[in-house]
């Protein structure tokens, strides 16, 4: 297992789009918006436009990561046939799906890191007050991500077509985020439907840990739900040939 996580380690760290989008890019937006607007608006229940999109930003991360690098990286590898060559030797296929996962999870946990130490250090925004809450928050977020990329890892015959569904799932889970339009400015009833999406639940549960308050049991239960059901859903319908 060490070996085959530093070799997954090092092609992950090779994959220069997958650095740029997942790591880099968040990075980048942040300043913007910490540049952008440095001042409480009423709008944004009181919050600067930075302190609203650290935790849309760390969802930003997980989605990269678990929807779209995960999936591909698992269809081109049976694809290729790896998986069925692996089948033949004493590692087992799913000791390089746990290694898939950890790297990719280990990416998205320093990346969060990283978000939260540039918005405090840069932009005076406080550290989570609920810090537990705010854990919780933040690893049933990513395994409902992971859960959700293990599920098109399942289904997608082949690398192409698994880029395609993280693409194409993206864009309203972000949505839901408050990638585009932040949540406090979305009517009720965008709201209302965003709470039962996995992002839509995390940021609001990270943003609730963020002011001290611990997150409701629905929010968490909507990504519990998420990472059992695609975990139990992948486990079933995955093929490693």
């Amino acid at each position: 297992m060490p070996a085959l996580l530093k070799t997954e380690t090092k092609l992950l760290l090779r994959e220069p789009l997958l650095l740029f989008w997942g790591v880099l890019f968040p990075l980048v937006l942040l300043t913007v918006m910490g540049l952008a607007g440095d001042k409480p608006d009423p709008d944004l229940g009181g919050l600067t436009l930075v302190q609203t999109y650290v935790p849309v930003l760390i969802a930003f991360t997980f989605t990269i990561l678990g929807v779209s690098a995960l999936p591909t990286a698992l269809a081109t590898y049976r694809e290729r046939g790896v998986l069925k060559r692996l089948a033949t030797t004493p590692v087992r296929p799913s000791r390089l799906l746990g290694a898939q996962m950890t790297t990719s999870a280990a990416m998205a946990a320093a990346t969060a890191v990283l978000i939260l130490l540039l918005a405090r250090v840069a932009f005076g925004v406080p550290l989570p007050r609920e810090a537990p809450a705010f854990l919780v928050a933040v690893v049933l977020a990513a395994a409902a991500l992971l859960g959700i990329g293990l599920l098109i890892a399942a289904l997608a015959p082949r690398a192409r077509i698994a880029g395609a569904i993280g693409t194409m799932l993206f864009f309203p889970l972000m949505f839901f985020a408050g990638l585009w339009a932040p949540r406090a400015t979305m009517g009720a009833t965008l709201r209302g439907i965003g709470d039962y999406t996995p992002l839509g639940a995390a940021v609001q549960a990270l943003q609730d840990a963020t002011a001290g308050v611990w997150p409701s049991a629905g929010q968490l239960l909507v990504m519990a739900a998420y990472a059992v059901v695609c975990a139990f859903l992948a486990t079933r319908l995955f093929r490693w040939q």
